[in-house]
């Protein structure tokens, strides 16, 4: 189990909520000591309002309290902002009670606050899960702090998956290559969970129905949200019997590691295409003279991944 300081960068989004339920949740034992935010499935607002909302239901429901939240980049370095309101719906988060949260967001950029952090703290572990301008912009600024960077754990790319959305491209690093290319180029440890691995970890029918089993006030916001539309467009998409949960893939291995297999590469990010923007080159048999610094995901214990997801949502207490 993980148990040094962690940064949560996200832009909620079904998979990221989930990813912060399973973080947050009474018995997890992470040491999450912030939560920042990036444009990317929805506006900044959009997402920073949702990780807010989700910040306060696990604390209201028994998870971790007073973990503050920040708000970051707004647009990606070069490209126009492209979102995935078609995915997760208009908010962003399909298939949950929207409303303003009491839990404030912070003044403090988030930029800044990774930058402090990262500064004041040894071995923090940065988890992004959505697009990476808020990590690259930080790296940008202040280049001290990847010697204080233990791991960065990101959910991002393709290789043998190919795209969603391009035929080449995963979201994430689509949404904004520029700052990817910088955070795989970065001296930081990567691990490194793309479609390659989270199309294996499909949720079906059958784990929805243990979540909502377990009665409490948790499992219903997560039963609705997973019976929400946002479950069917991959299943459509892709003609698969679950849907990916690709954000809660990171959480899970800071965990239960041992739930994946990760092969050793490096990565290079393709920028400026416009046929292949985003696309994730992974030197897989190590063909070029970089160094591998990056832990590729290539496989994972579906029944202990979701074994994973329900132990923490059954550990919200009954109220």
């Amino acid at each position: 189990m993980e148990t040094r300081p962690l940064i949560l960068d996200c832009d909620p989004g079904q998979d990221d909520a989930i990813s912060l339920m399973m973080a947050l949740s009474p018995h997890s034992g992470l040491d999450v000591r912030a939560i920042t935010v990036v444009a990317g499935n929805t506006s900044l607002n959009k997402c920073q309002r949702n990780a807010r909302l989700i910040a306060e239901l696990c604390a209201k429901h028994g998870g971790a309290k007073d973990v503050p939240v920040f708000a970051g980049c707004e647009t990606p370095l070069h490209y126009p902002l492209a979102t995935a309101e078609e995915v997760h719906g208009v908010e962003g988060l399909d298939g949950i009670e929207i409303y303003d949260p009491s839990l404030p967001l912070q003044d403090e950029h988030a930029v800044d606050a990774i930058i402090r952090l990262c500064r004041n703290l040894d071995s923090v572990v940065l988890v992004p899960t959505g697009p990476l301008t808020n990590i690259a912009t930080a790296l940008t600024r202040a280049p001290d702090i990847a010697d204080k960077i233990a791991e960065i754990v990101l959910m991002g790319g393709a290789r043998s998956e190919a795209g969603n959305i391009t035929p080449s491209a995963e979201f994430n690093i689509y949404v904004d290559p520029q700052a990817a290319a910088i955070v795989f180029d970065a001296p930081v440890k990567k691990t490194v969970f793309g479609l390659d691995v989270t199309h294996k970890a499909l949720i079906r029918d059958t784990h929805v129905a243990q979540i909502e089993a377990l009665d409490t006030s948790m499992s219903a916001i997560l039963t609705n949200m997973l019976r929400s539309p946002y479950a069917e467009y991959d299943r459509a998409k892709f003609g698969t019997a679950g849907t990916p949960i690709h954000d809660a893939c990171t959480t899970a291995y800071l965990l239960r590691p041992d739930s994946f297999t990760f092969r050793n590469v490096c990565v290079n990010v393709e920028t400026d295409s416009r046929i292949t923007r985003g696309h994730t080159s992974v030197d897989y048999w190590q063909m070029t003279e970089k160094t591998p610094d990056t832990h590729w995901a290539i496989d994972v214990d579906e029944t202990a991944f979701f074994d994973l997801m329900i132990e923490s949502i059954a550990s919200y207490p009954k109220f």
